[in-house]
């Protein structure tokens, strides 16, 4: 890399290649070595900008949890528009679609990584607390409007949603699943809650 190419464009470049690692080939080939042969950058690079590749995917984790901020708007911006289970589809397969699920692999297998993380994030593997955080959020807003029951455990359906999508979309080798299969597991999970789906 050329001397004087600014921090942050390094940063950038080390992460979108440690995100192509981890769609293409999962996250036991997320390596520094397979890291900096994808950026196409010296080992150097890796170790002027990070304590350690573990600092560097605590970083990179934290970076892909901060980029959920446009999905979450977007499914706020939803509420009292198409029906709950259409929205709450189109969420789910958007965030398993993306890197989170090869994310959450890496976090659950990677001890230092998980450590390194405690010190900010200090409940729960962050890309699906913080997707939890955004299905409640939306789910509070479409009882406020009355297209959720008045009763209905928001906080319960979207860790529900999240377990539950996490599991059908796990299976990284297998085609994605198909959308008349996610569509079946929101609205079974949403149960009774939806008072009016049409609305």
């Amino acid at each position: 890399m050329p001397t004087g190419t600014a921090i942050r464009d390094a940063r950038e470049q080390l992460f979108s290649a440690a995100e192509r690692v981890l769609l293409r080939d999962g996250p036991n080939a997320l390596t520094s070595r397979a890291l900096t042969t994808e950026a196409g950058v010296a080992k150097g690079v890796l170790h002027r900008h990070f304590a350690n590749f573990d600092a560097f995917l605590a970083e990179f984790v934290l970076d892909r949890v901060q980029r959920m901020d446009a999905q979450t708007a977007a499914l706020r911006d939803a509420a009292g528009t198409g029906t709950v289970a259409g929205n709450l589809s189109q969420a789910l397969t958007a965030l398993f679609g993306s890197v989170a699920v090869a994310v959450v692999a890496l976090v659950t297998f990677r001890d230092e990584l998980r450590d390194r993380l405690r010190e900010t994030w200090p409940a729960g593997v962050p890309v699906l607390t913080e997707a939890a955080t955004m299905f409640a959020d939306y789910l509070t807003a479409e009882r406020e409007l009355g297209r959720l029951a008045p009763g209905a455990d928001v906080d319960t359906v979207a860790f529900t949603l999240i377990g539950a999508g996490h599991l059908l979309f796990a299976d990284r080798k297998s085609a994605p699943p198909e959308p008349a299969a996610v569509h079946r597991l929101v609205t079974t999970t949403l149960g009774d809650s939806v008072r009016d789906v049409s609305r």
